[in-house]
């Protein structure tokens, strides 16, 4: 879900931020013990969006010989998530725990984790911290603004305005960085592109996105992405008006078989199925794990009708870039107010870009 794609400043403060990263994907070894996963969601399964990723992932590990599965839907950020999570584990005998959404960690993460000592529980958030919480706890999270980098090249030369539009929910660092990243992509295949990002306030707002879509496309917009915890108003409302898309989360394609274009996407299964070699061969999970394109955490969707060639093959080299560790925010950068706030090349997992807080000249729109 979006509004869990906080600042990750917190997490590389703890310096753990790429344990086990290095190693993965893993191969998943014959299994020593029994592996049951437990994963808890806090909306549908189906939501083309935060969820469905998760759920994409969750049947990938189904798939994996000597794991169990356990699933369930529309938990709330309440002590349900709690009776639900303690019921995968007393009946279901679950040995690692899986939560996927912000408000489940503190106080429930935390306190069942210290309840079930020999249960191991990683929580889609960078909020683990070494100083205060239990060490069968732990935190998991890509960057997924490298693919959204990938989305803004194959935008770039998709556009026929160089025209971009971004639907966005609240400016915290994890959205302003996609947003940016988007416009870094579209101008490396045309310098003239720009952005035009509307932001709704909520995370969840259907008839705003629609709105702002709308709006957008009458701006002048002809390619549309986003950064809400569902794109599908986004999508089909871009579909209908007859311009293109780019997904977020997971796979909108079959939202818009005329104009979508490609979509970042987490792989969320590259975690699960690393967390479930480990516990099967009795290893210590990571209680931080963090990677990009690098790291086989992040794919691109496939492309829909409204690629062009020019721009497949175009994102298909930006990607290669992203895995052998081309660095995304280089040179002299000013933000839309004439600030420099860029001032030499940073690695795509440097700490400064965690804290961003500016939106790149070339982007129209305001943080306040």
């Amino acid at each position: 879900m979006s509004k869990f794609e906080l600042s990750r400043r917190s997490l590389l403060k703890t310096g753990l931020a790429g344990v086990a990263a290095s190693t993965l994907p893993y191969r998943f070894a014959s299994a020593q013990g029994a592996v049951t996963v437990g994963i808890v969601y806090v909306g549908p399964r189906d939501d083309f969006g935060w969820n469905q990723a998760h759920a994409v992932a969750a049947k990938a590990l189904k798939e994996v010989p000597g794991v169990t599965v356990v699933e369930e839907e529309n938990v709330p950020e309440t002590d349900a998530v709690a009776k639900s999570m303690e019921s995968m584990i007393n009946l279901d005998g679950a040995n690692l725990i899986l939560a996927t959404s912000f408000g489940y960690y503190n106080p429930f993460v935390v306190d069942l984790a210290k309840k079930y000592s020999k249960v191991e529980f990683r929580h889609a958030a960078p909020l683990w911290s070494k100083d205060k919480d239990p060490k069968n706890a732990g935190s998991y999270f890509p960057y997924l603004n490298q693919a959204h980098y990938v989305n803004g090249v194959a935008a770039g030369l998709s556009s026929a305005s160089g025209k971009i539009g971004f639907v966005a929910a609240k400016p915290i660092p994890s959205v302003l960085s996609n947003i940016n990243s988007v416009l870094l992509g579209a101008r490396s295949v045309k310098p003239d592109a720009t952005v035009r990002v509307i932001f709704t306030g909520e995370w969840s707002l259907p008839v705003r996105e629609a709105e702002a879509t709308n709006a957008l496309v009458d701006a002048g917009c002809d390619v549309i992405t986003c950064h809400v915890d569902s794109p599908k108003v986004v999508i089909e409302t871009a579909e209908s008006r007859g311009v293109k898309s780019l997904g977020h989360n997971a796979s909108q394609a079959p939202l818009a078989p005329k104009g979508f274009i490609t979509g970042a996407e987490y792989k969320w299964e590259t975690i699960y199925k690393s967390f479930a070699a480990d516990i099967a061969a009795s290893k210590t999970l990571p209680n931080f794990l963090v990677g990009g394109f690098d790291k086989d955490m992040l794919r691109s969707t496939p492309y829909g009708a409204g690629a062009s060639e020019a721009a497949k093959k175009a994102a298909d080299a930006a990607r290669a870039a992203l895995v052998k560790g081309e660095p995304i925010y280089k040179g002299t950068l000013k933000d839309n107010q004439g600030k420099v706030v860029v001032d030499k090349t940073y690695d795509n997992y440097d700490p400064y870009l965690d804290g961003m807080n500016w939106l790149l000249e070339g982007v129209q729109g305001s943080i306040t």
